[in-house]
Parts: C-alpha cells; sequence; structure tokens
C-alpha cells in the first residue's frame, strides 16, 4: 500500500524535470534562430557585389553619411533586408497560426487559397485595371482579407472542421488561380513582365515605402496572435475540449484569423507570395524545438531566416539572379509531395 506514496513523487519529480529540460531547450533553440536572423540581416547589409565593412554598416544605420555606403546599404540594401525579416517572421506566424488552429500542416494560407486571392487581386489591379503600387497593395490586401472570410464562411457548419475548411480553400484556390492565368494571357508584355514580378515574390526594387507598412502591421498584429497563443495551442486538443477548459473557441479562431490574414496581406502587398515560407515554418520550427509550448515566435523566426537565406541564394548562388520567390518554391514544393506522400502511407487524410 505504501509503494504509490513512494513512487508518486518521483514520478512528479521526473515530470518536472522534463518540463524544465524542454523549457531550456526551447529557449536555446529560439536564442540561436535570433542569433542566425541577426547574422543573416548582417551579412545581408554587409555582403553583395562591394563588400561594407560592418564599421560602415553601423555608421550608415546611424545616419552617417559614407561615401558609397551610404546608398547601396542606406538606399538599396537595407529597406531589402527589413522587409525580408518582417515578410518572412509575418508568413512563418500566420501560416503556424493556421496549421495549429486547424491542426493539420497543409493548413497554411498558400494552400487555402488566401494568397491566391492576394494573387488574382493584384494580377487584375495591374493588367486590367492598370493601378499604381500603393493601389495594387492596397486591392491585394483587400482581397486576401474577403478570401479568409469566405473560406470560413463556406466551412462553418456549427463550428469549422479543418479538413472541410482545407478542402473549400483548395478550391477557391484553384478557381483564383484560373483567374490569374487568364488575366496574365491577356496582358501586354510590359504589364505581364511586372504582373509576374509581382506574382512570383520578389525584393528586386524594394523601398521603404514597401517596407514600413509591412513593419507596422507586423508590430500591431504579431502581439495580437501572441495574446493569444495559449488559447490557440488548447484548440489543439479539440473544439470541446477547449471550451471545457474555458477557451471561447470562435472569439479566438476569429481574433487568430484575422490577425494571421492581416499578417499574410501586409506581407504579400509588400513583397509578393513568397511561395512556402508559410507552409514550411511551423514544420520546421516544431522539429527544432520539439512538442510543448507555442510555435509563434519560432515559426517566424525561421520563416525570417528562411526568406533572407533564399534572397541572398537567389542574388549570388547563380550565374542568373533569381526571386526570392522560385528559391522558396523549390525548397517547398518537394516538402509538400513528402507530406502528402507520408500522410497517404499513413492511412490519414488532409
Amino acid at each position: 500500500m505504501s509503494a504509490p506514496a513512494v513512487t508518486r513523487p518521483s514520478v512528479l519529480h521526473g515530470v518536472t524535470r522534463g518540463r524544465v529540460r524542454n523549457a531550456r531547450h526551447r529557449r536555446l533553440v529560439v536564442v540561436v534562430l535570433a542569433v542566425l536572423v541577426v547574422a543573416g540581416f548582417a551579412v545581408t547589409l554587409m555582403a553583395g557585389q562591394t563588400f561594407y565593412p560592418p564599421r560602415d554598416v553601423v555608421r550608415v544605420i546611424l545616419g552617417e553619411q559614407v561615401p558609397g555606403a551610404s546608398f547601396t546599404v542606406g538606399r538599396l540594401r537595407l529597406p531589402r533586408a527589413v522587409l525580408a525579416v518582417v515578410a518572412g517572421s509575418s508568413f512563418g506566424m500566420a501560416g503556424v497560426t493556421f496549421q495549429t488552429m486547424l491542426r493539420n500542416p497543409l493548413a497554411s494560407p498558400d494552400i487555402i487559397g488566401i494568397s491566391s486571392g492576394a494573387s488574382a487581386a493584384a494580377a487584375i489591379a495591374i493588367v486590367t485595371l492598370s493601378l499604381d503600387e500603393v493601389q495594387v497593395s492596397v486591392l491585394a490586401i483587400i482581397a486576401a482579407l474577403v478570401v479568409a472570410l469566405l473560406v470560413y464562411a463556406l466551412a462553418f457548419r456549427d463550428g469549422v472542421v479543418g479538413t472541410r475548411l482545407i478542402l473549400i480553400g483548395i478550391g477557391i484556390a484553384a478557381m483564383l488561380d484560373s483567374v490569374t492565368s487568364y488575366v496574365l494571357s491577356r496582358a501586354a508584355e510590359w504589364d505581364l513582365q511586372e504582373a509576374m514580378r509581382w506574382l512570383t515574390g520578389s525584393l528586386n526594387g524594394t523601398s521603404w515605402d514597401q517596407a514600413v507598412p509591412a513593419l507596422a502591421a507586423l508590430a500591431v498584429l504579431a502581439p495580437v496572435l501572441l495574446s493569444q497563443a495559449r488559447n490557440l495551442s488548447t484548440m489543439q486538443l479539440g473544439d470541446d475540449t477547449a471550451s471545457a477548459l474555458g477557451v471561447r473557441v470562435e472569439r479566438t479562431r476569429i481574433t487568430v484569423i484575422v490577425a494571421a490574414v492581416g499578417l499574410i496581406a501586409f506581407a504579400t502587398a509588400a513583397a509578393g507570395p513568397i511561395a512556402f515560407v508559410a507552409f514550411l515554418s511551423g514544420p520546421i520550427a516544431a522539429r527544432l524545438v520539439g512538442a510543448g509550448g507555442s510555435l509563434l515566435v519560432p515559426a517566424g523566426l525561421v520563416g525570417a531566416l528562411l526568406v533572407l537565406a533564399a534572397d541572398f541564394t537567389g542574388q549570388f548562388a547563380f550565374d542568373t539572379r533569381y526571386p526570392v520567390g522560385v528559391v522558396t518554391g523549390v525548397l517547398g514544393a518537394p516538402y509538400l509531395v513528402y507530406l502528402i506522400v507520408r500522410t497517404h502511407r499513413a492511412g490519414g487524410s488532409i
């Protein structure tokens, strides 16, 4: 009779030690990812056709005039690097939000139509309406929000089931992609080049006019997602369980959807729909930090690192310069195929 009384403290002690160990591992991974993002950001500012030493880069950031570096670093590289971090973080956090909420790694904005809505709107704005860059961005943001609400409304039936929302999103994405293809088939050569540059996902020619709105959106919406991190993790247990534990499921779901779609919309408006960053960041972060806890911060850091690395690789690793979306697409497409095959072999479904 005394055995349980002896073993119970040891079991609790083991559980506590495991949680402490996991928390330490998690903090270490987050710190390492943050350091890698800072290092990638610094390399992006220093390296290129001309190398500038760290001292000159710091002087430019502080507002000093440095011959050559003030233009190259301050006007060309710095806005590009800032947008790479902001867009990558936005895609990463938004992607893992949908994947966590719907308990499915395929539930990313790339797959369920949100990015396709922004892309179709941008194609129409550029080719048919001949709008300027700001107007294209505004229309893309509105379209992303409308598509997200449409997918949610069509999937809602006494609550939202992840599989139903994903399938509806895939169907809407297919329709929107068809609209985009039709619009591009009727485009003049100049409009086609401009539209394809935007639709591919590119940081070429980035200015502060593009980077600042995306940065402001991240500063406002990321805290909203982080404030819902605990509720979002609890929802992985199922809506009924989450409700029993005190989570206002529909309120939480609507809050995180609006915040995540806002991040996707502003990032896409600034840099285009950079392929698969939202899709890859969450699974990579999950493998790095392990089970337990929110993946929002790790996924945001992974997304920033992916975009920084992919953009730098596209610029300097090949004889031809490739947009960042081409590089991330090459990385993401095989993983999508692998994930679908693995799910099928396991006897599951999306």
